[in-house]
């Protein structure tokens, strides 16, 4: 019989300790779909002609509008859960999680069946070439079927983050990383007696990688008795006042993030217009950003938490001291990999296998790109403490904001005025100024204090 790990406190401090040792297993669990895109790539550049490295592009970024829209559920059910654990009170936290995975089930399955339905008319108006179409929907509706695995994993990470329990998050980003590495390898090469899938194989590996994440953080939960604690899935029952308040904290955050990536796809089907080489560089910058972003974006979403968990305490004045110790790690962790980028650029490039031609073209754009993470360092840590404080429809008409000017600016320079590959990756300068702007005025202005939730 398994013995229940010792309980943790709810209550959290605001030292570096405690930033750092919330947000390095955090980074990892964000890796998790990154690796996936990445893993993918890299065997999908090295097999035929790397033609499908453009078209993993494409279907990458559709795939990560459902994966966002389940990280602003997991972002609302997170700031809740923090909530709750900062006002000790461990019995609601169960009852938030069930509701959260019973929303989550209902986002899956709607995801499915509108990928099914409209992908193949939706991609018909921007994409003429008809193997591009045909490959692009063929391997979404083997993608798709991933969703419920991922979403649950999702809610997981807002449970053990929630309630200072991150570090039991590695076990699950190892176990997909790796299962997705293998399977990579046997299913679009056909190894050791499987068939050879090609561009689907990668499809399905990532399936198969993701349940098998899910299943074993649900084993380390359950071993360390944080089941028990916090009585899930005890009752499956629909709670009308909980689910409610999940939806409006969740709501604003998955509209939030699912037209974030919108506008990414939005990007990508424009630069489909470029040529392939456009696409494969964009792709392979879509990978590079969200590698290295993870670490920052797991500044920002723990950033969400401790922030709602010391507004939970009733301690407000200690947000914004708070804020300033997290972006002063974010950022310098951000410097390092700008120096470290553009100090070794081609070797990065390089993994995709693509000839000379790719790599000369791509350095501007990774120039580009690594200046955009500094800018996102910063950026994004403001808007998930706005997050934080409970106010998801501020968030939401932040981010409604940036995205304007994202797309505006993309529609210009990408199908307008035909310029670069690099001038486009210039959006992302857009975007995150866009979102810095607003979010760190409001933080400053203290509108968010005295809100209850």
């Amino acid at each position: 019989m398994s013995t229940p790990a010792p309980l943790p406190s709810l209550q959290l401090d605001t030292g570096y300790r405690q930033i750092i040792r919330m947000s390095l297993p955090i980074s990892l669990a964000i890796l998790i779909p990154q690796l996936n895109f990445i893993t993918n790539n890299v065997f999908l550049g090295h097999y035929a002609d790397g033609h499908h490295l453009g078209v993993a592009g494409l279907t990458g970024v559709y795939y990560l509008i459902f994966a966002a829209i389940g990280y602003g559920l997991n972002n609302g059910l997170q700031a809740l859960i923090s909530r709750r654990a900062g006002e000790n009170r461990p019995d609601e936290i169960g009852r938030l999680f069930n509701q959260g995975v019973l929303i989550g089930m209902g986002l899956a399955i709607s995801g499915m069946v509108l990928t099914w339905l409209l992908v193949p008319t939706l991609y018909r108006l921007f994409i003429s070439d008809e193997q591009l179409l045909a490959e692009a929907v063929s391997f979404l509706n083997i993608r798709v079927l991933g969703l419920p695995f991922l979403y649950v994993y999702q809610l997981r990470n807002a449970l053990l983050v929630g309630t200072n329990q991150s570090k039991y998050l590695v076990a699950g980003t190892l176990a997909e990383t790796l299962a997705n590495i293998l399977f990579d390898y046997l299913l679009i090469y056909g190894k050791l007696g499987l068939p050879a899938l090609g561009f689907n194989g990668a499809a399905v590996a990532s399936v198969i990688a993701e349940f098998t994440g899910m299943f074993v953080i649900y084993l380390v939960i359950h071993r360390k008795g944080i089941g028990r604690r916090f009585a899930l899935f005890s009752s499956l029952r629909f709670q009308k006042d909980n689910n409610r308040l999940i939806l409006q904290m969740s709501a604003p955050l998955m509209f939030q993030h699912g037209i974030s990536i919108v506008s990414w796809q939005f990007f990508f089907l424009l630069m489909s217009h470029h040529g392939n080489q456009a696409l494969q560089i964009s792709n392979a910058m879509r990978n590079f950003f969200g590698f290295f972003g993870s670490f920052t974006w797991a500044f920002a979403a723990t950033a969400n938490a401790m922030v709602a968990n010391v507004i939970g305490q009733g301690r407000e004045e200690w947000v914004q001291p708070l804020l300033g110790r997290i972006i002063r790690l974010s950022l310098g962790f951000s410097l390092l990999v700008f120096a470290l980028v553009n100090a070794v650029p081609q070797a990065i490039l390089a993994i995709y296998g693509q000839d000379a031609s790719f790599v000369a073209a791509a350095m501007p754009v990774v120039r580009v790109v690594t200046v955009a993470m500094l800018l996102m360092s910063f950026s994004t840590v403001y808007l998930n403490a706005v997050t934080g404080t409970g106010q998801s429809k501020v968030t939401f008409a932040i981010e409604l904001f940036a995205i304007i000017m994202y797309c505006a600016y993309v529609y210009l320079v990408v199908e307008h005025w035909h310029l670069s590959v690099a001038w486009g990756w210039i959006s992302e300068w857009v975007y995150w100024i866009s979102l810095f702007v607003p979010a760190w005025w409001y933080i400053r202005s203290g509108r968010w204090k005295g809100r209850v939730v």
